[in-house]
């Protein structure tokens, strides 16, 4: 098939096998197609669709974040993750970043151009078991909504989603200009309060319980800070 206008850009480990998996691509879609490593700088394309793959074995959870927030200034980028253990990894993913197709380790490389060609017509490519399960827990979010979500203050709410963007103490204080001091007493009054230990466990609850975080883009560091 010929993809006029498109392009596919692999987020990977730059090495022969993913060179092989380009030249694949390449081959079957009739599109330019590209690696990427977590360290090279992209410009967001204007003039023509691209899937970004998100390789989930080499790329994290920091990184995935910028890219999800690229993708969201960028209405011709398509985001979508790779490697993927099962749909349990998938729904952990889609919690937080809007990906519109999700591959695992176990598909075979015809499936995944087959997918990659749907994702470039505009549509979704991820299995039904996971939808439904992304639509059960959507349902759950807008029930939530109407409830108190365990006491938690505007503030801390504020806080607990920047937290969920793996943000730093420094940054949230630089987000929302108070002192560090002051992050760690709201953290700290939030972990009380829906009784988990740490920021894992934090963020985990946040995703299960508040959805995906705000998309941030936070602000240089200030000189200084007041509480």
């Amino acid at each position: 098939m010929s993809m006029d206008n498109t392009r596919v850009l692999m987020v990977t480990d730059c090495n022969p096998q993913s060179q092989l998996f380009i030249d694949y691509i390449r081959q079957q879609l009739d599109c330019q197609v590209e690696a990427l490593s977590t360290q090279e700088s992209f410009e967001p394309p204007t003039d023509c669709k691209v899937v970004v793959l998100l390789d989930a074995d080499h790329v994290d959870e920091n990184c995935m974040h910028l890219w999800n927030s690229r993708a969201s200034e960028s209405p011709e980028m398509i985001l979508a993750a790779f490697n993927l253990r099962d749909d349990e990894h998938a729904a952990e993913l889609l919690i937080s970043l809007h990906l519109q197709g999700v591959f695992y380790r176990q598909d075979n490389l015809l499936l995944i151009c087959k997918g990659i060609a749907k994702l470039l017509e505009g549509d979704l490519w991820m299995s039904r078991n996971l939808m439904t399960r992304l639509i059960d827990f959507y349902r759950r979010q807008q029930l939530n909504a109407y409830r108190p979500v365990c006491g938690l203050t505007h503030r801390e709410l504020e806080i607990i989603g920047l937290l969920g963007t793996g943000a730093s103490n420094t940054e949230i204080a630089d987000q929302l200009f108070v002192s560090e001091h002051t992050v760690k007493s709201h953290l700290y009054n939030i972990f009380r309060k829906i009784k988990v230990h740490n920021r894992i466990q934090a963020m985990n609850w946040a995703r299960q319980n508040l959805g995906a975080p705000p998309m941030v883009s936070l602000r240089s560091p200030r000189k200084a800070r007041t509480s």
